[in-house]
């Protein structure tokens, strides 16, 4: 089975798109995204020059999603010598003393005030503004392009508009940019991932997915990955089976953190049936389904922490219609979700532990190609019919849960991720934006 190559290098992405971009392509406003700018918040600081929000350019953010650019994944040993390389050239920017800290104002397209200087000069200080015509302290077309480019390497939304999470990203001192890709360069290097086969890696930091075939990324997916308090594991393994409509089991985090507290506060018993949870008073009683009553259990024992919990496939089922399994001893998984909405933030780290993958169907389909009878046809069927069914991975796929903050790319871009469970020791101001 053949699958459509979705995108390719973040790196080589963005020179394609900032090049496209600087050659006249127009702004499409997108109604609704304007609350991206955060204009209420009291550490904002206005003058009374003139300006107008666009709101988020849309057309950028589905350029980036749909170009067909090839190039390096994130963990291909090649991305060794171009991380060397910005490691050399950000040591250069420190030894000029860096670069200067953009102002707590938020600015975008129109505006004129001094700080667009400041900006200009950040900006032209990695690379992102390379036409940098027009007064210095007009913000214009260009730099508007210039930032979309800085924001995409950051992680954050494309809109073009230096918000607060604009200016905590660039701020960063370009002395613990240094720190970080010494320290991510030392990860990349103990990494195995092949360049030639099928793998699959999760960066967790960018709460992003990659399916890679021969060194060249097939498709990317935002992802979900575990809060600061239930971190996604580091690991390596093989994904060897698909669930469809399973049952959800509900882990003993869950269970302790989120379940018992809620059974025993003012929702009470009542929280099973609206989730659907079926309780038993341990696995062989699941195994034998003799289900309890939630009303005739005292939730207020200590007993109550060894029962064993599960929900029924469904619309409210926190996996979705789809499981991927791998062998792992953390007991996590990846999944689909029936919470769409979390995708389209920039901080998406809001799991247990677990990967929640965006467009799962299409990954499933690439995983089962050498699987008969299996493609996304099929399994958009499985979707609406409901059908609990177990597929093993004929052709089992390596899977790496990674964890870079840093990384470079072939055209020399250098992106920069949240220091999301502060494992960098670089200091927190990598880790607030």
């Amino acid at each position: 089975m053949s699958v459509k190559r979705l995108s390719g290098s973040y790196g080589v992405r963005i020179a394609a798109l900032s090049a496209a971009l600087l050659a006249g392509s127009g702004l499409l406003a997108a109604q609704g995204e304007a609350q991206t700018v955060a204009a209420a918040d009291d550490w904002l600081k206005f003058d009374s020059s003139p300006s107008w929000s666009p709101g988020f350019d849309r057309s950028f953010a589905q350029q980036s999603e749909q170009s067909l650019a090839l190039g390096f994944p994130t963990l291909s040993p090649n991305n060794v010598e171009h991380m060397k390389a910005a490691i050399k050239r950000y040591a250069e920017i420190v030894e000029r003393g860096g670069w200067r800290r953009i102002p707590e104002i938020e600015l975008s397209i129109g505006k004129t005030h001094k700080a667009v200087a400041v900006l200009r000069e950040r900006l032209r200080a990695e690379g992102d503004l390379r036409n940098d015509v027009g007064h210095p302290e007009t913000f214009d077309s260009y730099v508007e392009r210039a930032v979309k480019v800085a924001q995409t390497r950051h992680g954050l939304k494309p809109t073009g508009i230096v918000d607060k999470d604009t200016i905590r990203a660039l701020n960063v001192p370009a002395s613990a940019h240094v720190r970080k890709l010494r320290v991510n360069l030392s990860r990349l290097k103990l990494l195995s991932a092949p360049q030639q086969g099928r793998y699959i890696v999760v960066n967790i930091p960018s709460a992003e997915v990659e399916a890679v075939e021969n060194d060249q990324v097939v498709s990317r997916h935002a992802g979900v990955v575990g809060k600061q308090s239930r971190p996604t594991p580091i690991l390596e393994s093989k994904i060897h089976e698909i669930n469809f409509n399973k049952e959800w089991i509900l882990p003993p985090t869950v269970i302790l953190e989120d379940l018992l507290p809620k059974a025993r506060g003012k929702e009470g018993f009542k929280i099973f049936k609206r989730l659907g949870i079926d309780a038993y008073s341990d696995y062989n009683a699941y195994e034998r389904k003799e289900k309890l009553d939630p009303e005739t259990v005292d939730w207020s024992s200590p007993k109550v922490k060894n029962m064993f919990f599960a929900q029924a496939p469904g619309h409210d089922n926190p996996l979705g219609f789809m499981k991927i399994n791998f062998f792992n001893s953390h007991a996590v998984f990846m999944h689909d979700t029936p919470s769409k909405t979390l995708f389209s933030r920039n901080e998406r780290a809001e799991s247990s532990g677990c990967i929640r993958i965006q467009n799962i169907s299409q990954l499933a389909a690439w995983l089962l190609s050498d699987n008969s009878d299996w493609n996304q046809q099929r399994i958009a069927t499985m979707k609406v019919s409901g059908e609990t069914l177990n597929v093993p991975v004929k052709s089992e796929v390596k899977l790496y849960f990674a964890y870079l903050t840093a990384w470079a790319t072939p055209d020399g871009a250098a992106h920069f991720r949240r220091d999301l469970y502060r494992r960098d020791g670089t200091g927190v101001t990598a880790t607030v934006y």
